[in-house]
């Protein structure tokens, strides 16, 4: 994949996130910079989301950890444990903040 396709590949999920957390009404603020996407729990704590590049990898940041997912079969697959990242991410939300998220 090239860089242009990654970017728009990256640039499309962390939309598609943005989307379903506010289409969810679960209290979660959230915030979108430059490729960066910060979710934002009542508790104070946080999960960043971010496109890394020259990785040509999406990056999560979580209590639990941080997660790498490269792009594979038309998917974004955890290159530690082979989860994807809709699914996981969706776990990381209710494990941090107790909310429900339906990501796809």
């Amino acid at each position: 994949m090239n860089e242009s396709d990654f970017d728009k590949r990256a640039t499309d999920t962390l939309l598609l996130i943005e989307q379903a957390v506010e289409e969810s009404g679960a209290d979660i603020d959230f915030e979108s910079t430059g490729g960066v996407l910060t979710l934002e729990f009542e508790n104070g704590t946080k999960i960043i989301v971010n496109k890394q590049g020259a990785a040509k990898q999406i990056w999560v940041a979580a209590k639990s950890g941080g997660y790498h997912y490269g792009f594979a079969d038309g998917r974004w697959i955890n290159d530690q444990g082979g989860g994807e990242l809709m699914h996981e991410l969706a776990r990381y939300i209710h494990e941090q903040s107790g909310e429900d998220v339906y990501l796809g």
